[in-house]
C-alpha cells in the first residue's frame, strides 16, 4: 500500500493520444494558493512552456502544473505558443484561479504542433473536481521513454514531500533537469524554500548525466501549501535531498537503452565544483560508459577522462587514486587479481568508480550510466 501524499493536492490523468494510446496528460493542483521555487534549463532554444512557467513563478506563488508528453511543443512558433496558452487557461479556468498561477511543462519530440483537436476533446471532457492525487499515475502519465514511472513519498515531520519525475535520455542539465515536480503541505516561506530547493537540486538532479545533451524543457519545481504547518528546515532539506536523490538514481538506473547505474565519487578535490567537473568528465565518457557495460576493468580510460580536465594545473598523477567499488587500481598495481575483483564489482547492476584527487578536501558525487547499443536504437528510431 502506497503512503498518504501531502495534504490538499488534487490531480487527474488521462489518454489524450499525442502519440499512442497511454495516459499522456496530468495535472497536479492545490486545493490553495502554494508557495513556489523552481528552475528551468538554460537551453537558448525552450519551447512556450519553459517560457510560461518562468513567468507563472516569477510572483514566488503558483496553484500547480499541468504536463504534456509525447510533444515537447518546442519550435513551434506563435502557434505553439498560443497553444500551450489555450491549454493553461483552460485548466485554470475550470478550477477557477487565474491561468498565471498555473506552471505547464511538455516533454517528448521536438519541432510537432500539438493535435489540438484531440487536446480540445480531452480537456473538455476532464471531470471536475478533481480526486486527491495518485502520485504514481501522475508519474505514468508524463513518461516517454521511460520504462518505469519515477514517483516517490517521504514523510517530514508532520508533513509529507511527494514528488513525480520523468526522463532517460537528453540529460546534461544545466539548472535541474528532465521534469520533476515536488508537492508538500509543509509550511515555509518562499526564499526559505527556494533556498532549499536550490541548495538540493545542485546536488542531486545537477550532478545527473545520461548522454551530454541538455533538454530544450528541463522544468523542476516545487509546490509548498503549508496544509500541515511548519516544519524544521534542517530536517525539510534532509528530506527533500533524500527525495530527489531516490529520484536521480532511478532516472540513471533507467536511462535509454541503459543496464547499469554509475555513481562517481571524487575526493580530495580543490572544492566541489572542481569534484563536480572531473565527476562529470569521467561519467559522460562513452570510453568508460562502454567499458562499464562490457565489466571490462579499464582503468586507463577512467585516468584518461580525468585528464582532459586540462585547465586544472593542480592535478597532479602521480596524487591520484582510482578506485573500482573498493577495488584500487591505481596507483596500485593492476594484478590479475586486482583486475579480476574490479570486474566482479563492474559485473553489478550499481557501479562506483571513486577517484581520489589528493589535493585538499573538496568533494562531489555524481550519476550517470553505462552506454549500450539500446541506446543507439532508441534514438536512431525515436520519432519513427
Amino acid at each position: 500500500m502506497s503512503s498518504p501524499g501531502p495534504r490538499g493536492f488534487r490531480g487527474r490523468t488521462a489518454a489524450w493520444g499525442i502519440k499512442d494510446e497511454a495516459d499522456d496528460f496530468a495535472v497536479v493542483l492545490s486545493e490553495v494558493p502554494a508557495v513556489v521555487s523552481a528552475v528551468f534549463t538554460q537551453s537558448r532554444f525552450v519551447g512556450p512552456s519553459v517560457v510560461l512557467s518562468r513567468e507563472s513563478t516569477a510572483a514566488g506563488t503558483a496553484r500547480g502544473v499541468v504536463v504534456i508528453a509525447r510533444n515537447a511543443n518546442v519550435a513551434t512558433g506563435a502557434e505553439g505558443m498560443a497553444n500551450a496558452k489555450e491549454i493553461r487557461a483552460s485548466v485554470a479556468q475550470a478550477a477557477g484561479f487565474p491561468p498565471e498561477e498555473l506552471l505547464i511543462a511538455s516533454t517528448g519530440v521536438i519541432g510537432r504542433q500539438y493535435p489540438m483537436d484531440r487536446v480540445r476533446s480531452g480537456l473538455a471532457a476532464l471531470e471536475w473536481p478533481l480526486p486527491e492525487v495518485d502520485l504514481e499515475a501522475a508519474a505514468k502519465a508524463i513518461m516517454t521513454t521511460d520504462t518505469v514511472p519515477k514517483h516517490v513519498v517521504l514523510p517530514c515531520g508532520d508533513a509529507v514531500v511527494g514528488a513525480i519525475a520523468k526522463g532517460v535520455g537528453m540529460i546534461e542539465p544545466n539548472m535541474a533537469t528532465l521534469l520533476v515536480f515536488f508537492f508538500t503541505d509543509a509550511q515555509l516561506d518562499q526564499p526559505t524554500l527556494d533556498r532549499v530547493f536550490r541548495r538540493v537540486i545542485d546536488r542531486t538532479f545537477n550532478a545527473l548525466s545520461i548522454d551530454t545533451d541538455t533538454s530544450t524543457s528541463d522544468s523542476a519545481a516545487i509546490f509548498a501549501n503549508g496544509l500541515a504547518g511548519p516544519v524544521d528546515e534542517a530536517e525539510f532539506e534532509a528530506v527533500l535531498h533524500e527525495a530527489a536523490l531516490r529520484l536521480v538514481r532511478e532516472i540513471a538506473s533507467d536511462g535509454e537503452g541503459a543496464g547499469k547505474l554509475i555513481e562517481v565519487r571524487v575526493t580530495g578535490a580543490r572544492d566541489a565544483a572542481q569534484a563536480k567537473r572531473v565527476g562529470k568528465t569521467v561519467v559522460n565518457s562513452p570510453l568508460v560508459k562502454t567499458a562499464v557495460h562490457g565489466a571490462d576493468p579499464n582503468w586507463g580510460r577512467v585516468a584518461m577522462a580525468i585528464g582532459k580536465c586540462e585547465e586544472d594545473l593542480d592535478i597532479d598523477p602521480s596524487n591520484v587514486a582510482i578506485r573500482f567499488g573498493e577495488v584500487e587500481t591505481y596507483p596500485a598495481p593492476a594484478t590479475d587479481e586486482v583486475l579480476a575483483a574490479a570486474t566482479a564489482h563492474l559485473k553489478g547492476s550499481e557501479v562506483v568508480i571513486a577517484i581520489d584527487l589528493g589535493i585538499a578536501s573538496g568533494e562531489f558525487t555524481v550519476y550517470g550510466c553505462d552506454l549500450t547499443d539500446g541506446y543507439i536504437r532508441i534514438n536512431a528510431d525515436y520519432t519513427t
